[in-house]
């Protein structure tokens, strides 16, 4: 399923015009025509691998915002398949394979998802199944489903925190909002604290009501220094929450 197919159809076909390369840098892609908005030095660029949703997803995993690696990867994987003639779903959806939880982000992800017994739960031989392409059942998305960066550099949910800043919030309630609306009940764990402070003020603000919800997971990054003590304190609490949830059979 896509979103926004046609508000964004000229930024897939500005990215089909733009020459094939092994890598992308900010200079080919933080341009004017994938700019999406701005708000002093916080910019929104289109990228376009969260464009698609697995709407029949039994796991919702939810970051912040796509980063600059992720942006790169699924410009990069779009421009290829949309030069080899894909249709813009296509493109996407190659995009969104591609570029979820990419590089040491998704084996820190796995890792810890693997130890608390997801795979159990899910009734899967191992976690890293959820990133196989054939895979069903994960769909993977952000607050802020397309990438912000400050000063051109990555945005990791502080300065300025989102519920402080009117642009950044404004961005989850026309795009995440809606878009967990799509999903039937999926079991959602939020990576990360900045991403839990977000939806408890949804939660408070009734834009949206508690189903299933896994507080407690760390933000996968290597760059986060607190990720292995965090996920180390929170362990048995969200192996508790797991235990106490019940999940539609996700098999064929």
């Amino acid at each position: 399923m896509l979103i926004d197919s046609i508000q964004h159809k000229r930024q897939m076909e500005f990215m089909k015009s733009l020459p094939l390369k092994q890598r992308y840098t900010k200079a080919d892609l933080l341009i004017n025509d994938l700019k999406l908005g701005a708000a002093g030095n916080v910019e929104m660029y289109y990228s376009p691998h969260n464009d698609y949703i697995n709407s029949s997803a039994k796991v919702m995993l939810v970051g912040i915002t796509p980063g600059w690696q992720q942006m790169e990867i699924a410009c990069r994987t779009a421009i290829q398949a949309l030069k080899h003639q894909a249709t813009y779903e296509t493109a996407c959806q190659e995009a969104k394979f591609a570029a979820r939880m990419a590089g040491t982000m998704r084996t820190n992800l796995i890792q810890m998802l693997q130890e608390i017994g997801l795979h159990e739960f899910l009734s899967i031989a191992h976690v890293k199944e959820l990133f196989d392409s054939e895979c069903t059942i994960l769909h993977t998305t952000s607050l802020i489903r397309y990438p912000i960066f400050v000063k051109q550099q990555n945005y990791t949910g502080h300065q300025p925190a989102i519920t402080h800043n009117p642009f950044l919030y404004e961005a989850v309630l026309e795009s995440f909002l809606p878009e967990w609306n799509q999903l039937d009940e999926p079991l959602m764990i939020p990576l990360g604290k900045s991403v839990e402070a977000v939806l408890r003020q949804l939660l408070h603000e009734k834009r949206m009501q508690e189903k299933s919800i896994l507080w407690g997971f760390p933000h996968p990054s290597g760059a986060n220094g607190y990720r292995l003590k965090q996920f180390q304190q929170n362990k048995a609490d969200m192996q508790r929450i797991l235990g106490n949830l019940n999940i539609t059979d996700p098999s064929p």
